[in-house]
């Protein structure tokens, strides 16, 4: 079986899938009470059941399932544990999402939860062991604390920020169909048609859920999806051959929206992990824009980096589009926060 059709059985799955479980997921979130109501941060109207995120996890499992069957070769012997840990892991954090969806999890067992999943990821050798360095294009080769550290921190980071972008209808989940998508391209470039599957079955996951998560949505992902897409997401790119550098430029805005919301916090004497109304996309909304016209915006800047990722061949190249995407949300952030001082 060639490569590319294994690409399109397995997403057709997922997406297949994600259609059928994704409202059946919506009706137990009602039955069960698991649904987030108006007040706070949330501005929606009515109840939303958040137990979405079994119609991404559920659809991602049965297309992984139906991809081993197909019997893709691989060179990698290590791809079958990098595989179990991937799996374990997302199961893990779907099952701490879904803990927490029922009881509101303190942050501190969050992120000791998280910090187990980072150790299930380095346990099944997915972790960031080398970097090449843009500026000398030499590689970079990591002791082994640095890279249980580094990994532990690319993974916790990546939950985290997946979790504070799912903030807007459609927003973390059409991110991270974008990213999928930019994933599978390089692993099938270089040669990793059985990896690829991977991201394919979670971009197909993702197009079938968006159907009922896109503005005005009638299910949320919840932690239970946030959490684990997170997770996968952030192993997926080290199994893709630590294309950190990839991840970053696609992920550059809500990454850079992360750390700045932090050290904000930490000026204002806040808790760096209390959610609050201060994210870009949070803001942009506050400002007046149409909640649709800044997810499109999102996925259209995801994605024209997702390019850039594919096509500039130069390192350099790609930290300077870092940098600038990184100043444009510095900018816009900045610009936003003193216009609401003004305000305020």
């Amino acid at each position: 079986m060639s490569p590319e059709l294994a690409y399109g059985i397995v997403f057709l799955t997922a997406a297949a899938t994600a259609l059928v479980v994704t409202p059946l997921a919506a009706r137990l979130g009602r039955r069960l009470g698991m649904v987030d109501r108006p007040g706070g941060r949330r501005t929606h109207q009515g109840e939303i059941p958040r137990l979405g995120g079994i119609g991404l996890f559920v659809p991602f499992l049965v297309a992984i399932g139906v991809g081993l069957s197909l019997r893709i070769p691989t060179a990698d012997p290590k791809e079958p544990l990098r595989l179990l840990g991937l799996v374990l892991g997302s199961l893990w954090m779907f099952l701490v999402g879904l803990a927490d969806d029922r009881w509101d999890l303190s942050p501190g067992l969050q992120l000791i939860a998280q910090a187990i999943a980072g150790g299930i990821a380095i346990a099944t050798v997915i972790f960031i062991e080398r970097v090449n360095n843009p500026l000398t294009d030499q590689v970079i080769v990591f002791p082994m604390p640095v890279v249980v550290l580094l990994t532990l921190f690319w993974i916790m980071g990546m939950i985290n920020t997946v979790n504070w972008l799912d903030g807007l209808d459609g927003l973390a989940a059409g991110v991270g169909a974008i990213l999928c998508l930019v994933l599978a391209v390089h692993m099938h470039r270089v040669g990793q048609p059985s990896v690829a599957l991977l991201p394919m079955a979670l971009l197909g996951a993702a197009v079938g859920f968006l159907p009922y998560n896109f503005h005005p949505a009638r299910v949320f992902m919840g932690s239970n999806g946030a959490f684990f897409l997170g997770y996968a997401l952030g192993c997926l790119g080290i199994i893709a051959g630590a294309r950190v550098a990839t991840v970053l430029l696609v992920m550059g805005i809500p990454i850079v929206d992360v750390a700045w919301q932090i050290v904000d916090r930490l000026r204002r004497r806040q808790p760096p992990v209390r959610g609050d109304r201060g994210h870009l996309h949070f803001r942009l909304l506050d400002w007046g824009l149409p909640q649709r016209a800044i997810v499109l915006a999102y996925w259209a800047f995801c994605g024209l980096f997702g390019l850039l990722a594919l096509t500039l061949s130069s390192r350099l190249y790609k930290l300077v589009a870092l940098l600038a995407l990184g100043g444009l949300v510095g900018l816009a952030l900045t610009f936003l926060s003193r216009r609401e001082a003004r305000r305020g």
